[in-house]
């Protein structure tokens, strides 16, 4: 399961009224290494003069890189965390994330980024399984 949505909010899902603080909340909650590591790579992005900052650190376990791979290959939650933090996130791999700031998303760093040729560039035997 990605999210522990609570009773309550789940009854207001049912009835069509979740707001996106709400759902943010829940995914902080529920997903605590991704948020961490998503609060932290944003908030580097928006204080550098680089068009992004990124995060590299393999998980210290499959849990946390679990939460990683919920929080980003989920739509929802990952349009949730770009529109609270402010930026477009990129994942390569299974740990490394990197957060765009607005204006460069989209850009030549970008693009070259998610790019299949970095993906490949970053690929390492020790990964492979990850």
């Amino acid at each position: 399961m990605s999210l522990d949505v609570p009773a309550a909010l789940l009854e207001r899902a049912e009835a069509g009224r979740v707001d996106d603080d709400e759902f943010v909340d829940c995914v902080r909650r529920s997903l605590p290494y991704a948020w961490a590591v998503v609060s932290e790579v944003s908030a580097r992005a928006h204080s550098t003069m680089a068009d992004y900052a990124d995060h590299a650190v393999p998980p210290p376990s499959e849990a946390e890189r679990g939460q990683l791979l919920r929080a980003l290959a989920s739509d929802a939650i990952r349009g949730g965390l770009e529109r609270h933090f402010g930026v477009r996130l990129a994942f390569q791999n299974c740990h490394r994330v990197a957060a765009f700031k607005p204006g460069a998303a989209g850009g030549a760093t970008y693009r070259r980024f998610v790019s299949p040729l970095a993906q490949v560039r970053n690929q390492s035997p020790e990964l492979r399984d990850c």
